[in-house]
């Protein structure tokens, strides 16, 4: 995979890439929010062949769904998903968890561990994209965070052994 990205200014930021398979994706994040996605010609990589306009809320959904939040095909539960140094693991949260019943913000999670909570979604398939500080843990719910190896170690930790 071929990986570009540029500012454009007065406008917000423009990634390209190049897939395996071969075709070719420009997204457009645009600084009201607004994201752009072009495909283009297999033939000629300069002629866009579709476009889409999505607005924030419709965007961090279909990133969701790609990114496997929503739905994570079961050979891939206990896979972790590595950008360079960025790892992206699915966590279950077992009842004898310290962590359950605590909030995001009573756990200090990113500030003690570096790592950025995802999604959580809940035994009943409740999703929380994005979750905020407020948000409670429950127990059995799926919880997908973003770090460093480094970070998700101490993550695991927290998880487990709560504000101690």
């Amino acid at each position: 995979m071929n990986f570009r990205e540029c500012d454009l200014p007065g406008i917000g930021r423009k990634f390209v890439l190049q897939t395996r398979s071969g075709d070719k994706l420009a997204i457009i994040v645009h600084d009201d929010g607004r994201r752009e996605l072009y495909h283009f010609e297999y033939d000629d990589p300069d002629q866009s062949i579709s476009m889409v306009t999505l607005d924030d809320d419709e965007a961090r959904y279909i990133s969701a769904i790609i990114g496997g939040v929503t739905y994570k095909p079961r050979s891939l539960e206990s896979i972790e998903v590595a950008l360079d140094d960025l790892i992206i693991e699915w966590y279950r949260l077992e009842p004898g968890f310290s962590c359950v019943g605590r909030t995001i913000g009573e756990l200090d999670i990113r500030a003690r561990s570096g790592v950025t909570i995802i999604a959580v979604i809940e035994k009943n398939h409740t999703k929380h994209i994005s979750p905020g500080p407020e948000l409670r843990l429950p127990a059995d719910c799926l919880i997908v965070a973003a770090g460093e190896r480094e970070q998700h170690k101490q993550f695991r930790h927290i998880l487990r052994n709560g504000c101690g």
